[in-house]
């Protein structure tokens, strides 16, 4: 076999199909996911229990 039929074809370059917007969109959306909530303010967690008890709060349904 002549060494001219032994090389190999270059192979055509593969595009991954996924765009760099959906990228960066999945890494925001698994950074919000994996973010744990964060602590309520005690000054506005206890403007809320104020407002609750001084009837401002929400009612229930009838």
């Amino acid at each position: 076999m002549p060494a001219s039929e032994n090389k190999a074809q270059p192979r055509p370059q593969v595009m991954a199909g996924v765009s760099m917007r959906d990228l960066l969109a999945a890494g925001a959306a698994a950074n919000v996911i994996s973010t744990p909530p964060r602590v309520p303010d005690p000054e506005t967690t206890r403007a809320a229990a104020t407002a609750a008890a001084a009837g401002h709060g929400h009612r229930e349904a009838a």
